[in-house]
């Protein structure tokens, strides 16, 4: 049994989560962030990784600067990758960090955040990517997740 976690950093990113059961379904998840939830979600991960056995790997986004973003901006991106290292560190989650260019090689996508929602639309038709109920459109930041927890069950 696998756990396959993908986290997109920032205040429109996300996190998902890729369960691959014994008799061989797969089940996928994927959530806008949330301080909250992610921790909740990550506990619960912990506690089957250690109660049932389940293997655990994390792909989390490699984030750093970008040209045009202010002080401001880069300082709250690099608290919000802080902080999640911190709460996989803290609860023994083990995870990589990986440059976009990188998993986004593995799909042959670009930075181009609509082709990776329509990517993880044909890869997980099952999976709603809207932010809420309301939302017309979809969240790249689920779709991105989404995309890292796969990169993380087919490369680890």
């Amino acid at each position: 049994m696998k756990i396959s976690i993908g986290i997109d950093p920032g205040s429109k990113g996300g996190y998902a989560v890729i369960r691959e059961e014994l008799d061989g379904s797969t089940t996928a998840e994927s959530y806008i962030w949330d301080n909250d939830g992610f921790i909740e979600k990550m506990k619960d991960i912990e506690k089957d990784a250690k109660v049932l056995g389940w293997n655990v790997c994390c792909a989390v986004e490699k984030v750093g600067a970008m040209p045009k973003n202010g002080a401001v901006s880069m300082f709250h991106f690099g608290h919000s990758a802080g902080y999640i290292e911190g709460v996989l560190h803290a609860l023994g989650i083990p995870y990589q960090l990986v440059p976009p260019r990188v998993w986004k090689k593995t799909f042959s996508l670009s930075n181009d955040k609509k082709l990776s929602i329509e990517v993880c639309k044909r890869l997980f038709p099952n999976v709603g990517l809207r932010a809420t109920q309301r939302c017309r459109t979809d969240s790249d930041g689920k779709a991105e997740a989404l995309l890292l927890a796969a990169y993380a069950k087919r490369t680890f």
